[in-house]
């Protein structure tokens, strides 16, 4: 087998439909950080969702680190990537280029060997369910509805809208929302740290009128004592979730020993890749917590598939156009599931060459 032959980094920012904001940020367009690793006659692809400087740090640093390693060796590389960044400060954009990477070259090691990811790396079932996530602060209640009534309609059984930019509008929103999607389905919140911890606890308490049934990030993900608060104070059967901003082993673990959470959320396109996103799997095994993707249902669905404790995939209203827009294969729900295609090698996704270069940032 020869080594990696080369690494290549671009960046492609594409506009939202209108702008958009949950309950700390706002944002009107949103960039993909591809990455290509070539070995063997196969080209392996990876990405993060991240700032274009993530690109420089793959150009400049980690494609020439890992060009002539082996590229079976995933392990060793990835370790030469960790160690490279120390001093350019490893969690953030650093982590968001080492994810891509990574992720390109468990993509390349699948297609070299003719399997799919999942194939590879071994399957725990065929299919994982997705939750429809959106519900953005800056869309109107009829917008609301009618997004989180859509997926219902479609047969996804869970929805997420995001709270917290104006706590006084949240309960007639939660309220909407669960008139919209009925009964039945279950109903997430996501407030992206943007209540204190005591108001978070009286939010709970409202949310739980409409069957609220997971409270994302009520406090920030650093505030592991506000967050353990809301767990043990809150309603019962209301599940709080942390850890998309988790760069590393570490600060999962921190989350899981600070009793933080009911649910361990981890994101392959920042914790470090397919390799820093089995070690969270590893992790939340080790502490009987669920565990949930975070965003980019393309490379989560394989990962999902593959470890024990995944209960759902983030099926995230912006990533889904985005992967849809840039790649052939992306995935969608059937019956409220992604199903990885196991005769696809790798991710099974292809670039789209046009729809690159029209964003390219």
């Amino acid at each position: 087998m020869t080594g990696i032959e080369a690494v290549r980094a671009s960046a492609h920012t594409i506009p939202t439909p209108t702008p958009e904001s949950d309950g700390t940020i706002a944002w009107d367009a949103t960039t993909l950080v591809l990455v290509e690793a070539r070995a063997g006659g196969e080209r392996g692809w990876g990405y993060s969702y991240a700032d274009p400087a993530a690109a420089a740090v793959v150009e400049a640093t980690l494609g020439p680190l890992v060009t002539g390693l082996d590229p079976m060796a995933i392990p060793a590389a990835w370790a030469a990537m960790v160690a490279s960044v120390r001093n350019a400060g490893r969690p953030g954009i650093a982590s968001h280029a080492i994810a891509a990477v990574d992720v390109a070259l468990w993509d390349l090691k699948a297609r070299l060997l003719g399997v799919s990811l999942l194939t590879l790396l071994g399957a725990a079932r065929e299919a994982i369910a997705v939750y429809g996530s959106g519900g953005f602060t800056s869309a109107s209640t009829e917008e609301l509805a009618d997004q989180l009534g859509g997926w219902v309609a479609q047969g996804i059984a869970s929805v997420k809208m995001k709270v917290g930019r104006d706590p006084g509008a949240d309960p007639e929103r939660v309220a909407a929302a669960r008139a919209a999607i009925g009964a039945d389905a279950g109903l997430f919140v996501d407030a992206n740290g943007a209540y204190s911890a005591k108001q978070a606890l009286a939010m709970a308490g409202v949310f739980a009128e409409h069957d609220v049934s997971w409270f994302e990030e009520p406090v920030s993900s650093d505030d592991l004592s506000g967050l353990r608060l809301v767990r043990e104070q809150g309603p019962p059967g209301m599940a709080v979730a942390a850890g998309e901003y988790a760069y590393d082993g570490l600060a999962f673990r921190r989350l899981l020993e600070a009793g933080a959470v009911d649910v361990l959320q981890a994101d392959a396109t920042r914790c470090l890749g397919v390799t820093g996103f089995l070690a969270a799997a590893a992790l939340a095994d080790a502490h009987g917590v669920a565990l949930s993707a975070h965003t980019a249902p393309s490379v989560h669905a394989h990962l999902c598939c593959a470890v024990q404790r995944a209960v759902h995939v983030e099926y995230f209203a912006d990533h889904v156009r985005i992967e849809d827009e840039l790649f052939d294969g992306a995935l969608h729900p059937v019956d409220g599931a992604l199903r990885p295609d196991p005769s696809r090698p790798g991710l099974g996704i292809e670039p789209r060459p046009e729809a690159l270069a029209r964003w390219a940032a």
